[in-house]
């Protein structure tokens, strides 16, 4: 089955959700697709979302957030919102290009109080679920790396 050759992962600060997707998609698929992530407004990338993705032998330490408007190029066969905030500029982004846009409505872990390991497994959580539904969006070609 054929799939998108190129997909950007979107969400509000490009620091949590957005970083864990383009890493993990980038992880599995390998170079068969090209990946990259976006914010609507960036922000410093969060040690916990480092910290989770080390767990699961993925470095995501040296990925910097950038927004929209740091993009070279917005020609994307599939977009991935990730928050809704993000849903509303990619739909202003493909407004004139032919690609298609799913929103995978994911919570924000940063709204989780608590001591450093409940904040952990609230981003575990995340990342649990982005892999989860990174391998069902991308089949066979995800999983012959993963």
């Amino acid at each position: 089955m054929a799939g998108p050759t190129s997909v950007l992962f979107a969400c509000t600060q490009n620091a949590i959700r957005s970083a864990m997707a383009e890493a993990i998609l980038k992880h599995v698929a390998g170079s068969r697709i090209f990946v990259d992530s976006v914010g609507v407004r960036p922000d410093e990338l969060d040690p916990f979302a480092v910290a989770v993705m080390k767990e699961i032998g993925i470095d995501l330490s040296r990925h910097r957030p950038k927004g929209f408007d740091d993009l070279e190029d917005d020609n994307f066969d599939l977009v991935i919102s990730l928050s809704p905030e993000a849903q509303h500029r990619a739909v202003e982004m493909t407004r004139t290009t032919a690609c298609d846009l799913e929103f995978w409505n994911t919570f924000d872990p940063t709204a989780i109080e608590g001591n450093r390991e409940t904040r952990l497994a609230a981003f575990r959580q995340v990342r649990d679920l982005l892999l989860s539904r990174i391998r069902e969006r991308f089949g066979d070609r995800a999983k012959e790396r993963a």
